[in-house]
Parts: structure tokens; C-alpha cells; sequence
């Protein structure tokens, strides 16, 4: 009987709540039970925290009933280091009544982090649709949640973008919520040229630029004619839009480059056509009679040198090729 007794107590409420779905808490609050020192303490130990499931169940569906894993995360590591804490804590009272006070702690702490994922994280588009995948509170599974624009409109606006021509401009429709979206969607930018704003466009005016999965588009050394109406829109692979913003791509000609005004020197006087820098065809003439006079000349004055030096060096080796023969005519003899 006390074998069936525990294991009735081991068992998890066929309802559960967020928290639950952690299996570290299950376990948590499963040893919590058994941890009671009689049978009669873990069955009133029981009831206590059927009653917490209660509660934790009623919070969890005051806050949509759903909660994703990362913020799960959170609230159980929260809950965990409290429960250990509390387990450390030498207790003097009343051990129903110590029981009550941490599994309402556990419920505070779930409603701090339901709160915060239901005001920043369940539906964080402004615009455009966005369906994420979240966890069910009462049965802990999977499920899609999909969470329409306030507005109820895809379209998120239009954004003036002003470049100058051959330049560059960057058109990027990344919003962060787009990180939440199922599978891959991919941007999809097509463009319909002339001056933006001044006609209304038709789907049929808008030409396909390019489908990526970055979120950007950079135009470089831009021209006058690619000015226009830029669109980027989300989409999945089936082709349902997700989200789209339209860029107004102005170009603006290049400013007139501003020019030195040229100085001019003044003018020769009257009648005098005499430059220094610029020799008439008399003038040349004597100049180059001179410079080849001087060539001649300098070749000529070389030549002596020359001839000098030659018959100095011959002079200086007579007396020595006299001493050798000398020399030689004495060795023989």
C-alpha cells in the first residue's frame, strides 16, 4: 500500500501550466513531495501543490496559455536556484506552511516572465504578419501562434531615400521580429523606375531585382536613371508576404565643380617682340655656330692633354728600361 501510495504521489497532473513544462521543475517538486517525512505529511504535501498547479494553470491562460522556450528557460533557471535556496535554508515553522510559501514564490516568477514575453516577445510586429512557433501551457507542445499588425496591414510604410548620382545607396527592410518567422522567407526587392511619388504605381509597373536572403540591397555608382519606387517584401517559399516597405530612391545630379579663374600676364609693350624664353631664328643660329666652336674646341684641348700625358709617362719609363738592360748586360758577362 505505501508503494502505490508514492507512486500516486509521483504522479504529474494531467493539466499543466507553464512551468511545468520543464521537466527540471516536474522532478523538482516530485522529490519536493517525497522529501516530507510521513505518508500523512506527503499527502497533505500533495494537495498543496495540486492546488500550486491550479494556480500556475490560471496564470499561465490569463497570458494567452503560451510561452517560448527561451523565456521558459528563464523562469525554470529562476525557480531552481529559489527551490535550492529555500532546500538550504534551515526551517523552524510549519512545513505545509513553507511548502505554500515557495510554490507561490514559483508563481511569481512565472507571471514576472509571462508578462514580460506577452509584452515584448509574443507579437513584437508593428506591421506586417508575423507566425511563430511557441509552446502550449497546458499540454507543453508545440504550436503555431499567429500574430496580425495592429493595423492589420502588410505594408509598413514608405521611407524617402536621397543619394547623389554616382554615389551609393543602401536599402535595407530588416526589421527584428523577422528572426522569429518559420523556415527561411526570403526578400524579395523589385523596383519601378521615374521620379518616385509623382504617379501611381500597379503591380504590373514593378520589375524584379533580385531575391536574397540578406535583408539588404546596395546600388553603387548610382545614375540619374535608376532612380524610383524600391519595394521589398518577405515572403515564404509558398509566396504568402509576411511583411513589405517601399523605398522612394531620389538622385540628384552632381553640383557644378567651381572652376580658378585663370591669370593672365600682362602684355608685352607696344612693338617690343623680344622674349627670353622664346629665341628668334636669328638669334639661334649664332647660339649654335657657338656651342659647336666650343665642342671643337674642348676636343681639341682634350686631344693635348692626352698627348701630353703620354709623352710624360714614355719619358719616365726610359731611365728604368735602361737600368733593366744594364743589369741584364752584367749578369751575363
Amino acid at each position: 500500500m505505501l508503494l502505490v501510495l508514492v507512486s500516486l504521489l509521483c504522479c504529474v497532473p494531467a493539466a499543466k501550466a507553464c512551468l511545468q513544462c520543464d521537466r527540471r521543475i516536474r522532478l523538482l517538486l516530485e522529490d519536493f513531495v517525497l522529501s516530507a517525512p510521513t505518508v500523512n505529511n506527503q499527502i497533505e504535501m500533495k494537495k498543496i501543490c495540486d492546488h500550486a498547479y491550479v494556480t500556475y494553470r490560471e496564470t499561465s491562460q490569463e497570458r494567452k496559455g503560451v510561452i517560448d522556450p527561451t523565456t521558459l528557460y528563464r523562469a525554470s533557471t529562476e525557480y531552481q536556484s529559489e527551490f535550492d535556496r529555500f532546500l538550504k535554508t534551515k526551517h523552524t515553522g510549519s512545513v505545509t506552511f513553507e511548502a505554500i510559501q515557495i510554490l507561490e514564490k514559483g508563481r511569481k516568477i512565472l507571471e514576472k516572465h509571462l508578462d514580460t514575453f506577452i509584452r515584448d516577445g509574443l507579437c513584437p510586429n508593428k506591421c506586417g504578419l508575423l507566425k511563430q512557433r511557441v509552446i502550449d501551457c497546458i499540454s507543453c507542445r508545440y504550436k503555431i501562434y499567429i500574430c496580425p499588425s495592429p493595423s492589420g496591414q502588410l505594408d509598413c510604410g514608405e521611407y524617402p531615400v536621397l543619394a547623389e548620382e554616382g554615389g551609393q545607396a543602401v536599402l535595407n527592410c530588416f526589421l527584428p521580429w523577422h528572426r522569429l518567422l518559420l523556415e527561411r522567407p526570403e526578400y524579395h526587392y523589385s523596383w519601378a523606375p521615374g521620379v518616385p511619388g509623382t504617379e501611381t504605381l500597379i503591380e504590373s509597373d514593378f520589375k524584379a531585382l533580385v531575391v536574397t536572403d540578406d535583408s539588404s540591397v546596395v546600388l553603387n555608382q548610382l545614375h540619374m536613371d535608376e532612380q524610383g519606387t524600391y519595394r521589398c517584401s518577405l515572403q515564404d517559399q509558398s509566396g504568402t508576404v509576411f511583411y513589405q516597405v517601399t523605398f522612394l530612391l531620389a538622385v540628384s545630379h552632381l553640383p557644378d565643380q567651381t572652376h580658378r579663374p585663370m591669370i593672365t600676364l600682362p602684355s608685352l609693350p607696344h612693338g617690343d617682340n623680344y622674349s627670353p624664353f622664346q629665341p628668334t631664328a636669328g638669334l639661334l643660329v649664332p647660339v649654335i655656330v657657338m656651342v659647336t666652336a666650343l665642342s671643337l674646341a674642348a676636343s681639341v684641348g682634350l686631344l693635348v692633354v692626352l698627348g701630353m700625358m703620354m709623352s710624360q709617362r714614355r719619358a719616365a719609363e726610359k731611365p728604368s728600361r735602361r737600368r733593366r738592360e744594364g743589369k741584364n748586360t752584367h749578369n751575363t758577362v
